[in-house]
């Protein structure tokens, strides 16, 4: 397909990818640093309570049989997680030195959003409870949190 969209007249390059990998690795960079601080925290950035997280763990051999709607549902599951679980780690820190760390995060996870939604894949329908909810385990702290946001974006993004 791409071939033939490249053969088309007046398209004089080949098409590029949707997600520059130097924009993803930017979020990348910026979740490690966010980890990173958020280890070095002593006090003031707990969780409130436990939180549900997507299991980041990815079997490539599984990964690749999906096609690309179950990639995505899964992928945007995956972030309303994260941006639910990041919400609660905003409202219950009192931190003020890493709330910086925090706000960075929910907006690259929102912009991460924003570029599944410019593909067109179908909208994401959050569930009413993440109890039993597939494909997540539950973390307790604000450096787990981070922790799972970091390995989400560098395996299943």
């Amino acid at each position: 397909l791409m071939v033939l969209e490249w053969t088309r007249p007046g398209l004089l390059s080949p098409l590029r990818p949707i997600c520059d990998l130097r924009f993803l690795n930017h979020f990348i960079q910026e979740a490690r640093d966010a980890e990173v601080a958020m280890k070095s925290c002593r006090e003031g950035c707990d969780l409130s309570e436990s939180v549900s997280v997507p299991k980041t763990s990815v079997n490539f051999d599984e990964w690749e049989k999906k096609d690309a709607t179950e990639q995505a549902q899964e992928v945007q599951s995956g972030l309303w997680l994260l941006q639910q679980a990041l919400n609660l780690l905003r409202t219950s820190m009192t931190n003020s030195d890493l709330t910086s760390h925090i706000d960075t995060t929910v907006g690259n996870l929102q912009s991460i959003t924003n570029v599944l939604r410019s593909l067109n894949f179908q909208e994401y329908t959050p569930p009413a409870s993440t109890v039993g909810m597939e494909g997540t385990w539950t973390v307790s702290s604000a450096a787990e949190l981070l922790q799972v946001h970091h390995n989400f974006l560098r395996g299943k993004v």
